[in-house]
């Protein structure tokens, strides 16, 4: 109960997406393009995408550009993975790894949303192992949680971008 009354007091509020959308809540994805040197990686960001826009709720994904309100094209424009930590014999202990997107957004009558791209990059260190199949899969993971802030950052900044301007639902 402190925490509704202190939480109410300092100005927060929960975030209502279907206003600032309103009707205009349709959204395309399209597949996002692998310029990384990483077979697959573009299907995972495209799923991380997805499923952000489905946890949000905010926007309804089609799979028809025509029929959506929004259309979100994107690139993998690098993926990198470096070591960070070594043993005193110099095997590495920790990677990181590293991903930047290029994000374009379109409403259906043209309008282009920029993205910051500050926010379309992101790092996330895994832990190596003498177990090359370990190794691959904490790398693997760390892709997939690289997308999903990624994913989670475009979506915030989408929403951000769409009530600042006053976006007129359809």
């Amino acid at each position: 109960m402190l925490i509704l009354i202190w939480s109410t007091g300092c100005g927060y509020q929960a975030v209502r997406y279907s206003e600032t959308f309103g009707s205009g809540n349709r959204v395309a994805l399209h597949g996002f393009r692998n310029d990384s040197f990483e077979a697959g990686v573009d299907s995972v960001v495209t799923d991380a995408f997805a499923n952000e826009f489905m946890r949000r709720g905010a926007l309804k994904i089609v799979t028809d550009p025509a029929t959506a309100d929004w259309v979100l094209t994107g690139t993998i424009a690098q993926l990198d993975t470096y070591n960070r930590s070594f043993s005193s014999v110099a095997f590495s202990l920790e990677y990181e790894v590293s991903m930047v997107l290029d994000v374009g957004l379109s409403r259906r009558d043209g309008t282009q949303i920029q993205l910051d791209s500050a926010s379309l990059r992101a790092r996330e260190r895994y832990l190596a192992s003498a177990d090359p199949e370990v190794t691959r899969t904490n790398r693997e993971e760390a892709i997939r949680r690289v997308a999903a802030v990624l994913a989670s950052r475009a979506h915030d900044a989408l929403y951000e971008r769409a009530s600042l301007s006053g976006v007129p639902s359809q």
